[in-house]
């Protein structure tokens, strides 16, 4: 098992990452349960396929447990759900020592973690991902979020979760596509700021998709030790470092909205499409050479995932996608950053692109 430390100054947690950590989960818990007993959230997916071994664990550890089921998908990210969750919350008696257990992927992650913010002014909460992209993004850092009618996660709170468990077997039960989607959120470390881990995705992404276990377990321990640096380094994205993280999500935020935050496209898709663009743009606007954004696509591709506006089903004009572009959250004095590129590993923070250059680019991607 690996031990992944995120280092915040007086609080830091663990992140454990072994296979077979879903029948092992009672004994790690045990610790983290109060009266013997854990409040879990998941989703009706998870629930299914998932919950029956991780059930199982507590039991045999001792522990009692409640349930409480999400619709799958993106549109569990609401006030409505929400309010179910924090209703059902406080109908278990949940105190402010316990710690709620998040059963699920990135949606489940985020919306018990805000529930946890929030309810009785702040519980604590354990991360348990189960699928690639909350395993190697969401589950870490803190970042907990609900979807509103004007943007994807703009109503949510930093709050760090107790400890977080990943079981790259779970990855065994992951359609190819939701799959592929996390693998966006793998590569994006490289893109950022490690070329070498570039490398070794472009050598080992078959093996990755087929299952091979060490490249499983190698690629999201990579990636949690990038996430923890950066976010040990810039907790709340006040230094600029954290916002490194981002990089693809302005472009793929605004694609999302477009397609409705639906199955059209999933996040790590849109992640995926945006660091396409974002290299593109680079190149446009001469920061980056040509051939590594032809590089980072190719990679891209051969995961199956959308580069361009046409294979993200996306067909709106550059002018409503910068109308989305104009909610995100990370605007700031008018101004909206955006993560480009100087080449692959180069990735730095541009707060003077010119949105009416960004829409005239995007005009000019539809015909790709």
């Amino acid at each position: 098992m690996d031990r992944i430390i995120v280092g915040l100054e007086g609080r830091p947690y663990d992140v454990l990452i072994g296979q077979g950590l879903i029948g092992k989960a009672g004994a790690l818990l045990a610790p983290f349960a109060r009266d013997e007993r854990l409040l879990i959230v998941t989703d009706t997916h998870v629930g299914q396929h998932v919950l029956p071994r991780f059930a199982a664990s507590l039991q045999e550890a001792g522990l009692g447990y409640a349930a409480h089921l999400l619709p799958a998908g993106e549109g569990a990210k609401s006030w409505a759900e929400l309010e179910r969750l924090v209703d059902w919350l406080l109908s278990e008696h949940v105190e402010r020592s316990d710690n709620i257990v998040a059963l699920g992927g990135g949606v489940v992650g985020d919306i018990t973690g805000f529930a946890a913010h929030v309810v009785k002014r702040g519980c604590h909460f354990v991360q348990v991902p189960t699928t690639l992209l909350a395993q190697v993004d969401s589950s870490v850092g803190g970042k907990t979020a609900i979807n509103s009618c004007a943007g994807k996660n703009l109503v949510g709170a930093f709050h760090q979760p107790a400890l977080v468990l990943i079981d790259p077997d779970v990855l065994d039960t992951l359609p190819r596509r939701d799959l592929a989607a996390g693998y966006a959120e793998v590569v994006k470390y490289g893109l950022i700021d490690a070329p070498e881990f570039f490398d070794w995705c472009e050598a080992h992404i078959d093996a990755f998709l087929a299952g091979d276990a060490d490249a499983r377990r190698h690629a999201i321990a990579r990636s949690v030790e990038a996430k923890a640096r950066i976010v040990a380094a810039d907790e709340k994205e006040l230094t600029g470092t954290r916002a490194l993280l981002n990089l693809g999500h302005t472009f793929g935020h605004a694609l999302e909205a477009e397609t409705g935050y639906s199955d059209r496209l999933l996040h790590g898709e849109g992640v995926a499409a945006g660091m396409a663009l974002a290299f593109r743009y680079s190149v446009r606007r001469g920061h980056c050479p040509a051939t590594d954004a032809e590089r980072v696509a190719a990679h891209l591709e051969k995961a199956r995932l959308p580069t361009t506006l046409r294979t993200a089903h996306v067909d709106a004009s550059g002018a409503r996608l910068v109308e989305h572009m104009l909610h995100d959250k990370k605007k700031s004095g008018g101004t909206l950053p955006f993560l480009l590129a100087n080449g692959i590993g180069q990735t730095f923070l541009a707060k003077d692109v010119d949105l009416g250059d960004v829409a005239t680019f995007l005009d000019e991607e539809r015909a790709r």
